[in-house]
């Protein structure tokens, strides 16, 4: 059963953990705190918010406990992470799921937070928000077409066609074919990290979502051959293969000369078309210059033909 927090309403307030990285600059929190409340919006952050312990935002008990409290926080109308990096895995064993299940509302993060949208999925079926944390909405380079599908899907809009690009529109159908099915996935390096745990990503009946980041086709190669040999791949009626940042062999240039032999466009063909479900390439779902935020866990049509991919039900409700 899929479970749906309420769309965030005007003057809401937005409650911000840190299940990941830290922030590097004080200030990379007051801009995303601004830029709420520029919009009308309060925001009110977890005690480990400013907490730092190297990568990760303190330790995992904590962690885990800031982002159960903005849950349960009756104040709080949208749950929404600092930022990726690193370190959300690691709070999974000390989450209280039955207490997010009984306080559903939009959670929003990206990248890293990956590991708990899966996690959130698979044992509370609550539909999530991919999407950027507060670092990412107060930073300079992002950009109106992010921020402003970010807080046009919180608010309850956003059916219909995900946008394309606006500097770059075109997208690749690599097999064609139309499906309908609920969206689940995320960063891929992240989606490997669930293999072999009790919150290992389930992909039957859906559309397998993914991107990354600075994973040159080997990496995605060796990532995609593990999720065939696991089963998960068959298991998908359709696959999204969002931004792949950084990817390519050109765009590792300390790699060795053997990486050139293979792009990244020529290892997404030879993996996913064998599949025989509609596969679409490069919507700005991920680490790019603009990022169209995307709800996880609801229905979607995949229309590999007209190279499309439209919310068919609101994530939040």
């Amino acid at each position: 059963m899929t479970l749906f927090g309420k769309p965030l309403p005007p003057g809401g307030t937005i409650g911000v953990a840190a299940p990941a990285s830290p922030y590097d600059a004080r200030s990379e929190i007051l801009r995303g705190v601004e830029w709420w409340e520029s919009h009308g919006y309060r925001v009110k952050l977890a005690p480990g918010v400013f907490d730092r312990d190297d990568y990760v935002a303190g330790d995992a008990r904590s962690r885990a406990a800031d982002l159960v409290s903005v849950f349960e926080d009756t104040e709080v109308d949208v749950v929404q992470c600092l930022q990726g990096g690193y370190g959300s895995a690691q709070t999974i064993p000390y989450l209280d799921f039955d207490t997010i299940a009984a306080n559903p509302k939009p959670f929003v993060g990206y990248s890293d937070i990956t590991a708990l949208h899966v996690a959130i999925r698979q044992r509370t079926g609550l539909a999530t928000l991919y999407g950027y944390g507060l670092v990412g909405v107060g930073a300079a380079e992002t950009t109106d077409f992010t921020r402003d599908r970010l807080l046009g899907m919180l608010s309850g809009r956003g059916l219909g066609e995900v946008p394309r690009d606006p500097d770059d529109p075109y997208v690749r159908a690599i097999r064609g074919g139309k499906v309908s099915a609920p969206l689940v996935g995320g960063c891929l390096w992240l989606l490997m990290q669930t293999m072999g745990t009790p919150w290992e990503i389930d992909l039957a009946g859906s559309l397998l979502f993914f991107e990354d980041v600075k994973a040159p086709p080997y990496y995605v190669d060796g990532f995609l051959t593990q999720l065939a040999a696991a089963g998960k791949l068959q298991h998908a009626v359709g696959v999204v293969v969002g931004e792949m940042k950084d990817c390519d062999w050109g765009d590792q240039r300390q790699a060795s000369d053997w990486a050139r032999s293979r792009s990244l466009e020529d290892v997404l063909e030879q993996h996913l078309e064998p599949l025989g479900v509609p596969v679409l390439y490069k919507l700005p779902l991920g680490h790019g210059k603009h990022m169209a935020s995307i709800p996880l866990g609801v229905r979607y049509t995949l229309d590999a033909d007209s190279r499309s991919l439209t919310l068919d039900e609101p994530p939040f409700r």
